[in-house]
């Protein structure tokens, strides 16, 4: 009995370590429970999440991995990394946020602040709010090696060098355009790996004008020249719908401050904005974002392209006299510009039409009433500017009693101050009180204050009573000094010079880009001669950045505008107050 018992326990035995190697073998390899997850590690952004090692050198395809480092080169010199929808340097951190969402990570800088989507393999630096810096660790790039860069792309402009504790890298950087630099980022070569294989890369644009922004207004004024500062009280118009030689000029040589756009520079939608978008890409190399400007009154004056429905005349309007109606009016105004990419809107119009033969106001204006036009003007100013568009209010001291257009001569008003106070200062003033920005100022000769000069180059009507007696302290632009009011009796340079001395900010020159150097050249000669002192020149630029500051103003560029749906929000305004859209 004991011989046998034996005998079956042997391959019991056996038999049960066995099962338990085979366990134990399971257990190594496989774990327990297929459905556990590892837990993720978190990685600082300094230092990437670790990447899978792709497969062996051999089994490289060389005809794809050219053609991906061709392709890196060509989407860098438009700002883009590979694989993200974004433009370095111009894209906003909100269009990223209302894109991708919240990031994983963020880490801040001196400077600039780093937020990492590690789904996307990228993280993304910002200036202000502007993207200024696209690291990709995509793993489409980890099998480029150093020598297909360099047979891509040549020698670089730069190498540089990065080392700690985890890392010991070379940084090969080529200026893909004058803004930009793409740079390759892989293992230092050593004599075990001379040709080692990408890390990352990063498409950086240097931004001097967001740069600029983090400075404040004495810095930057300090470190501008004469030349930037007379551009910046500078808008001028162009000509044509496309980006020409003279308008790169003005804007690369001249540094105008911003410009103004009538209806034959606007054709359609697209190439309005293309136009823009142009415009904003030349000027990201000067220190500060452009005015761009455009007279959107809505009734008889509109500029934009593209079958916006229109709003009634402001004269219609004062009759409804309802306060929403304006406000609304307004913001959809501002909505307007800001599909397009504009930025200044030359409007409301707050002239009492007191004279019924006045020719060139009429029915922009709300109506005969200051109280009227006070109440609607503002309304329609504080809706301008609750879509970030700066309003201008115009035409001051008021244009309202002229019986001449002073796009074709000078009209003259008889009136003396008291006059004015009881009747054309009123809206002026209650504007300035409730926020106004921009106040523009007639080509408009008023004899019982000044005999010699029209109120946009007159010290009396500037300085005296815009400034001093209705205490404004925004900025001051003149009227188009290219009107016949102004040309059939002065230079340019010279009323260009003593609208400066009067206390203008801006001078508008909307035609003829002759007129505008004109204008430019006069004003330095008359600086450097001592007829006008740079503290009167700094003065003014101070007023215009800080305008351009308080709007955030940038150099963005826009996508297409959503006509369809600015004509469904004009139509409903139309339909809530019942009034005839025909």
């Amino acid at each position: 009995m004991r011989k046998r018992s034996t005998s079956i326990l042997k391959p019991l035995v056996f038999l049960t370590l066995l099962l338990l190697i085979i366990l134990v073998v399971s257990f190594y390899f496989f774990g327990w429970d297929r459905g556990e997850k590892q837990p993720v590690k978190t990685v600082p952004i300094t230092s990437p999440p670790t990447k899978s090692k792709p497969s062996d050198s051999n089994g490289d395809k060389p005809s794809s991995l050219e053609a991906l480092v061709r392709d890196t080169f060509s989407l860098s010199k438009e700002g883009k990394g590979v694989n993200s929808p974004f433009i370095s340097g111009k894209t906003q951190k909100i269009d990223v946020t209302n894109q991708w969402g919240k990031p994983d990570q963020t880490t801040k800088t001196s400077s600039v602040m780093y937020e990492e989507y590690a789904k996307h393999h990228v993280v993304l630096g910002y200036l202000g709010e502007t993207l200024i810096d696209i690291r990709s660790y995509d793993p489409v790039l980890h099998s480029i090696r150093l020598s297909e860069i360099k047979k891509a792309g040549g020698e670089p402009d730069q190498v540089r060098y990065y080392k700690d504790r985890l890392n010991n890298q070379i940084i090969l950087i080529y200026h893909v355009n004058s803004t930009t630099d793409l740079k390759w980022i892989l293992p230092k070569p050593t004599e075990k790996e001379p040709n080692p294989k990408v890390d990352h890369i990063s498409v950086y644009t240097q931004v001097k004008n967001q740069a600029d922004q983090q400075k404040s207004i004495d810095e930057i004024i300090s470190e501008m020249s004469l030349d930037e500062k007379i551009g910046q009280m500078m808008i001028a118009g162009i000509s044509g719908t496309k980006m020409d030689t003279q308008t790169k000029n003005l804007i690369t040589n001249y540094k105008v401050g911003g410009m103004i756009f009538y209806q034959d520079n606007l054709v359609n939608p697209e190439q309005t904005v293309q136009l823009l978008n142009e415009i904003k890409t030349e000027n990201l190399h000067n220190r500060l974002p452009l005015f761009l400007s455009v007279d959107q009154e809505g009734g008889r004056v509109t500029r934009l392209p593209g079958g916006l429905f229109n709003f009634p005349t402001n004269k219609e309007i004062g009759v409804i006299n309802n306060s929403q109606l304006s406000y609304k009016v307004g913001t959809i105004l501002g909505k307007e510009l800001n599909g397009f990419g504009f930025n200044l809107d030359f409007a409301p119009v707050l002239d009492v039409n007191s004279n019924p033969k006045n020719p060139i106001i009429g029915d922009r204006s709300f109506g005969n009433n200051p109280d009227v036009v006070s109440k609607l003007g503002i309304q329609t100013m504080k809706g301008i500017q609750s879509q970030n568009i700066i309003a201008t209010i115009k035409h001051f001291p008021g244009h309202g009693d002229t019986s001449v257009d002073s796009h074709l001569e000078l009209p003259i008003v008889y009136k003396n101050l008291t006059e004015l106070k009881k009747l054309e200062l009123i809206p002026f003033e209650r504007a300035i009180d409730n926020g106004a920005d921009v106040v523009m100022v007639a080509h408009i000769l008023l004899p019982k204050l000044d005999a010699q000069y029209p109120a946009s180059m007159s010290k009396v009507v500037i300085t005296d009573i815009l400034r001093k007696q209705l205490d404004f302290g925004g900025v001051v632009i003149t009227d188009d000094m290219t009107m016949k009011a102004i040309t059939d009796h002065y230079k340019m340079g010279a009323a260009a010079v003593d609208s400066i001395i009067a206390g203008s900010d801006i001078i508008l020159v909307a035609h003829d880009y002759n007129k505008i150097v004109e204008a430019i050249t006069s004003i330095k000669i008359a600086v450097q001669k001592g007829e006008i002192t740079e503290q009167r020149i700094n003065d003014s630029v101070r007023r215009i950045i800080m305008l351009k500051k308080k709007y955030g103003m940038n150099n963005t560029n826009m996508g297409n505008v959503n006509i369809v749906e600015l004509n469904h929000s004009i139509k409903n305004l139309l339909d809530e107050y019942k009034i005839d859209q025909n």
